[in-house]
């Protein structure tokens, strides 16, 4: 694993912004983003598979997948299901994309009790290395810290980590 350590900041009470360097060049980081063969190696924290994984990438298009928690050690997380959804706005490849990302069920029924998340990636090329920007922003201070109570930081610290071991593999 590299040093690389995950960068995290708040803006504007509901805005999080998380930075990280890859070392992988550009086109590649990407690319783990948008093809679901290569999404079902590294989305989610430790413990959690993507048994279900399904990309319409275009704006407009839909990202629908369940994580499953395959872990024994995490107790009464061991056999949980959490559904997403994504629904793709904007694809600028490979300088970045944005949706909108939803807690839904295995039909795709978005869970309006739970906080969506307008997330924006950006991949910024590095000298051959690809910096990552994500910005997540919620309807409210209150939606953030709800995720965050939720341990969405650490969820996603996680999976940064199994995505550099992922490219470390692929490239």
């Amino acid at each position: 694993m590299s040093n690389n350590a995950m960068l995290s900041r708040v803006e504007d009470e509901r805005v999080l912004v998380l930075e990280r360097v890859f070392d992988a060049p550009r086109e590649l980081v990407y690319k783990m983003f948008k093809e679901p063969e290569h999404l079902k190696h590294w989305w989610g924290p430790r413990g959690w598979e993507l048994p279900v994984c399904s990309v319409d990438f275009r704006p407009g298009g839909v990202w629908h997948y369940c994580m499953k928690c395959v872990d024994r050690n995490q107790g009464q997380f061991y056999g949980m299901e959490s559904w997403g959804k994504g629904i793709y706005k904007e694809i600028s490849e490979p300088e970045s994309i944005s949706y909108t990302d939803y807690f839904s069920d295995a039909e795709g029924t978005i869970n309006e009790e739970m906080p969506s998340t307008e997330v924006t990636l950006e991949f910024v090329d590095v000298d051959g290395k690809t910096k990552l920007i994500n910005r997540g922003e919620y309807v409210s201070a209150e939606a953030l810290q709800s995720v965050m109570e939720m341990g969405m930081l650490q969820g996603i610290t996680d999976t940064w980590n199994r995505l550099e071991e992922h490219l470390n593999e692929v490239k």
